[in-house]
């Protein structure tokens, strides 16, 4: 009995370390290869249940398994590519499968993994050479994200890119920093008409015009009325319907708050907000905020003994341009650039977090996918919650440790041939009980 059990002990020891030169094997194989995780094959004893007798002993042997170690992170590379994406800290990419997607798969799997070199393809989707998907929200038209599930991938869409978009950023929102001069609302003064034109850009970004005329009140008979009419019209709106605006501006003559709006009184178009200090201007191509101050504030229109400057016109919007490039921040928005000077955000791409990382079932490309040892997932806000920041211009290393894989190899070189010399010790043993016979 002792002698067979040390025979099953001995190929038990060699097939454990065999395990294990498989497992030193794909690491050293590896080494170079981003994001891949190292595996680990531990040993464990096998004791037979035996009742104790003297002089009488059956070995077990021993048992191997094997794990990947996903929960540690490998070194941070930088790169030239602003698609090359990490992750600095806990959490998963989400991703799914090109070949699924391209054979328009009702259900596309769910895929996960800690960094990718993405890349357009002739279709506009962000992938790696690999055939992962980077998925994403996609933002509305204020760059936000909408509620969203953060348990399912139900809203996660493929992130498509078109390498010859053209976009247009229309002009929401014009801010007046404008200095009106008090003395022409002195009784006497000429009341000379004071014009002004701002640029802005329409929806699809043609170059339009609000032209603005500050008409001083000059019926006081002592003093200053510190009062202005503001009439505005449109170079996006019919001619028969401008001006589409006019508004009556009384300015603060105070010691406390003297030069600030003290009231604005519509006579046409849309009413003025004091709370906020904006205009809703209704121009040719849409709605349009025009902030011209709060009652005693100290921005936007202003009155002082000085001259008329238009210094502090403030707008959003741009030219229509073409694309030249999208980055990801820290917080997973992809963000598209134009020539135009235009930046807009396209997706948000979010973390996937498990309670079990090393429970992931693993998949080709250093991808992962859920499993019942991982335990659900959900979905953060880069650097929300446990997770980390998402980096660009970055890949993460093999955790492969080259010269502590090179030491396993020895020690399972030396582990295997002592377990062969039992083997081949038993045979011989039995040989020589064999010939007790003859």
């Amino acid at each position: 009995m002792s002698m067979s059990s040390a025979m099953n002990a001995g190929v038990a020891g060699l097939a454990a370390n065999a395990s294990r030169l498989g497992t030193i094997s794909d690491n050293i194989a590896n080494s170079s290869t981003f994001g891949y995780k190292r595996m680990e094959t531990e040993f464990t004893s096998v004791v037979l249940n035996q009742q104790r007798v003297a002089g009488i002993y059956s070995a077990g042997g021993v048992r191997a398994t094997t794990s990947r170690v996903i929960d540690t992170d490998g070194s941070l590379v930088t790169t030239s590519n602003p698609l090359d994406i990490a992750i600095s800290g806990r959490g998963f990419l989400p991703v799914t499968s090109i070949v699924d997607l391209n054979n328009n798969s009702a259900n596309l799997p769910f895929m996960m993994t800690r960094t990718g070199a993405f890349d357009t393809d002739a279709n506009g989707i962000l992938r790696t050479s690999s055939g992962l998907v980077l998925l994403g929200w996609p933002v509305d038209a204020n760059g936000n994200i909408p509620t969203v599930s953060r348990d399912t991938m139900g809203q996660l869409e493929p992130v498509r890119i078109q390498a010859n978009q053209t976009s247009g950023d229309p002009t929401t929102r014009i801010s007046l920093g404008v200095n009106l001069p008090a003395s022409e609302t002195a009784a006497g003064a000429t009341g000379v008409t004071l014009p002004m034109r701002v640029e802005y850009y329409g929806n699809l970004g043609t170059a339009e015009s609000l032209s603005f005329t500050f008409s001083p009140d000059t019926t006081a008979t002592v003093g200053t009325s510190n009062t202005w009419t503001m009439v505005i019209s449109d170079s996006a709106t019919d001619a028969a319907l401008n001006p589409i605006a006019s508004y009556r501006i009384v300015f603060d003559g105070s010691q406390a708050h003297g030069g600030s709006i003290s009231s604005i009184t519509t006579l046409t178009g849309q009413a003025y907000d004091p709370a906020t200090g904006n205009i809703p201007i209704q121009v040719g191509g849409g709605m349009l905020d025009l902030f011209v101050g709060t009652p005693l504030g100290n921005a936007g229109l202003r009155q002082f003994a000085s001259s008329f400057s238009p210094t502090n016109v403030i707008k959003n919007g741009s030219a229509a341009g073409n694309l030249l490039g999208v980055e990801i921040d820290a917080d997973g928005f992809l963000t598209a650039s134009y020539d135009s000077g235009f930046t807009r955000r396209l997706y948000q791409v979010p973390l996937v977090d498990v309670p079990n990382a090393n429970g992931l079932a693993t998949s080709d490309g250093q991808s992962y996918r859920i499993s019942p040892n991982s335990g659900s997932f959900f979905l953060w806000d880069a650097g929300d919650g446990p997770t980390g920041t998402i980096l660009g211009y970055a890949r993460e290393a093999s955790t492969t440790d080259i010269a502590q894989e090179l030491t396993n190899l020895i020690t399972t070189q030396r582990a295997y041939s002592s377990n062969a010399k039992i083997v081949q010790t038993v045979d011989e043993m039995l040989q020589e009980t064999t010939n007790i016979k003859r």
